[in-house]
């Protein structure tokens, strides 16, 4: 489904990179320095995957969804028009812009569509909100809708992705020709899936996104846990569970943040017997609560919403994350060397520790993260 291209496995992996950059002013930043920084860890991926978000890129659309479309053939879009059409008032629909890439083969039909619920149905999902609605509409499509997938959700926000190394697919989807105030990016090396379109990172619903380096080894623990509140995992990797988490504790749960990454990657028992009885008593609530949201296996992961930039390694860091600060921009990565790239000259640098979120947010004055 959507455009397998390779299936040779003649690289070395030094695991996946991944990159981003935030300006919690909201200042716009060209995509060439994302699509630079995230070419400068070239070596880890092998050409199964890249992609990128970027956020604020449909200003004049702010209020509609922009739902970023693949479809394998005629058939699968005329089937996802049909399943669109539906729940929503469509605004405007276009082809996303695309450069002819020798490299980029066995591309998939690419569409864009600025939609919002027809009031009909949102009276028949009273008791829900409209992103709600969104998110039964994507995933019912990329359970049920043979040939068609739903790439992003969000507003003023769109997912660029396919099979391809990252810098040549920014070059395909003429992201130098955008300005966003918050981009991500992603170099694939995939683990225990095959490297499809669809399969590529970031993922996407609504708001969020997420791109990630690592192995998700709890994921069908987690992907059970995710069933019991209407999430179906159906895009065949790991990384596709992180999404729907954070969205399921901080979206509809109203879980602050710490609490969110807390009940992901909490603290080892050991280290919580050495903390204050207030501390402990919260993360041993988390634990009950939230047992199935726990995720193992090594990962560092970067998560974007319209408001905030999250970093967080898993609990003993087996997987490597680099942040500085320059004036009002965060940058995170991999390498300090993808760093170095967005920031020649950065006021702060540190590495992560595990466990632990950086956390860049948007200070506009509709702009909240707990």
């Amino acid at each position: 489904m959507l455009g397998n291209i390779r299936t040779d496995w003649g690289h070395d992996s030094a695991g996946c990179a991944i990159c981003g950059m935030m300006s919690e002013s909201g200042r716009p930043m060209g995509g060439e320095t994302i699509i630079r920084a995230i070419a400068n860890m070239h070596d880890r991926s092998n050409g199964l995957g890249g992609g990128f978000a970027a956020y604020g890129i449909y200003p004049d659309r702010a209020d509609q969804y922009a739902l970023h479309m693949m479809y394998d053939d005629a058939a699968g879009k005329a089937a996802g028009e049909r399943a669109i059409d539906v729940h929503c008032v469509v605004h405007h629909v276009e082809p996303i812009p695309t450069r002819a890439l020798e490299c980029i083969r066995n591309r998939p039909i690419l569409f864009r569509y600025f939609v919002t619920v027809k009031p009909e149905i949102m009276k028949l999902h009273y008791d829900e909100t409209e992103d709600d609605v969104i998110v039964h509409l994507v995933m019912s499509i990329n359970e049920k809708v043979e040939g068609a997938f739903v790439v992003s959700s969000g507003k003023n926000m769109g997912i660029f992705k396919g099979v391809g190394y990252p810098e040549d697919i920014g070059n395909f989807f003429r992201l130098d020709e955008y300005s966003a105030y918050l981009w991500t990016a992603h170099g694939r090396f995939p683990t225990n899936t095959t490297g499809w379109w669809g399969g590529a990172h970031p993922f996407g619903l609504l708001d969020w996104s997420v791109v990630h380096n690592g192995e998700i080894s709890s994921y069908g623990i987690n992907r059970r846990y995710l069933m019991n509140f209407g999430y179906h995992c159906a895009l065949q990797t790991d990384t596709e569970v992180i999404t729907y988490l954070f969205d399921l504790l901080m979206r509809r749960h109203a879980l602050p943040l710490e609490a969110a990454c807390t009940a992901m990657a909490p603290p080892f028992w050991t280290q919580v017997e050495r903390m204050d009885e207030e501390r402990q008593r919260l993360i041993r609530t988390l634990r009950v609560i939230y047992g199935g949201a726990l995720i193992n296996g090594p990962f560092s992961v970067l998560v974007a919403r319209r408001d905030c930039m999250i970093g967080f390694n898993d609990r003993i860091k087996l997987r490597p994350m680099a942040a500085a600060r320059k004036d009002d921009t965060l940058y995170i990565a991999s390498e300090e060397a993808a760093i170095r790239i967005m920031c020649r000259k950065p006021d702060t640098l540190w590495h992560a520790d595990g466990g632990v979120p950086i956390v860049g947010r948007l200070k506009t004055a509709d702009a909240a993260v707990a």
